[in-house]
């Protein structure tokens, strides 16, 4: 039990490193939440500091996740402390709960007052290595999503929301076999609900028409 909550609170504090927060302090001097949308991620960087600056931030925001599932879940060793009755394996489950755990340092922050970011990009971190064909399609849909609509925001709800419909369809209709389907689909809608959640706040900017729009910009703001 001690190893799994060892892992639980170490991925969370690695999910909880505020790439934002820290790049902004060092480039420009400023907080990041105190800009912009407010919103300590990597698009509320793009806009303020800059796309190269953006770009490194959701990079390094899916490294958190995919280092949480790839690196610190090998440290668990023994049996998982509770009876699983999931078709995973022990290892894949601590994979599971080391990326939540990581999605939820990024949320809430320890480092910055438990005001982080929405949890995309580290939330993508998590899944594509665990999902990553569904993922990839969801990718290219907030690719498709904001280069029509240009709001990040309403993208990235949809791509959110695509994954259960892109696993439903590939197992149901497609016929794939999508190994411990039936345990991580409701792990992926969870995990969906709660980056749709974190976008409230857009959702209700969307709809009375006050989202920023996201602006392809030849030159990035320095």
């Amino acid at each position: 039990m001690l190893n799994l909550l060892f892992i639980i609170l170490l991925s969370y504090l690695v999910g909880s490193i505020p790439n934002s927060i820290i790049i902004a302090k060092l480039v420009k001097g400023i907080d990041i939440r105190q800009h912009g949308s407010g919103n300590a991620g990597g698009t509320n960087v793009s806009r303020v500091l800059g796309k190269r600056y953006g770009l490194l931030v959701i990079v390094l925001d899916a490294l958190k996740g995919a280092f949480a599932v790839v690196v610190i879940a090998r440290l668990y060793f023994g049996n998982f402390p509770f009876p699983n009755q999931t078709p995973f394996d022990d290892f894949t489950l601590v994979q599971i709960i080391a990326g939540i755990s990581a999605v939820l340092g990024h949320v809430w922050t320890v480092f910055a007052g438990f005001k982080g970011g929405k949890g995309i990009a580290t939330g993508l971190g998590v899944l594509i290595t665990i999902i990553t064909l569904d993922m990839l399609l969801a990718v290219a849909i907030f690719i498709f999503v904001v280069s029509i609509s240009k709001y990040v925001s309403l993208g990235s709800i949809s791509a959110a929301l695509s994954i259960p419909l892109i696993m439903i369809i590939r197992e149901n209709v497609f016929g794939v076999d999508i190994p411990g389907y039936h345990t991580i689909l409701p792990f992926v809608i969870l995990l969906s609900l709660f980056v749709v959640y974190t976008h409230r706040a857009n959702i209700v900017r969307l709809l009375n028409g006050q989202e920023s729009r996201f602006k392809f910009s030849k030159k990035d703001k320095n």
